[in-house]
């Protein structure tokens, strides 16, 4: 049951950072998990564990994590389309 949890957080995490950076529209919801969960990974490596949690997962600093995983991801892509 807590793999469920997992990936319904990290769903919402990954769809808040999309929404927040404005790239959520092109990101489907498998891309809005992985972008979830290894933002939670990275921003709770690099800020810590404070913040309100759920199932584990510190949201604040995974929220935090997830859009910087977004917005290096948009940017990669949109270096590579264009060439």
């Amino acid at each position: 049951m807590g793999l469920i949890w997992s990936l319904i957080v990290g769903a919402i995490i990954g769809a808040i950072a999309g929404a927040i950076t404005n790239r959520g529209a092109a990101m489907g919801w498998i891309a809005n998990i992985v972008a979830g969960l290894i933002g939670a990974w990275i921003g709770q490596g690099l800020l810590g564990t404070w913040g309100p949690s759920l199932a584990g997962t510190a949201l604040i600093p995974s929220i935090i994590g997830a859009i910087i995983l977004v917005l290096i991801v948009s940017l990669v892509v949109g270096r590579t389309s264009k060439k």
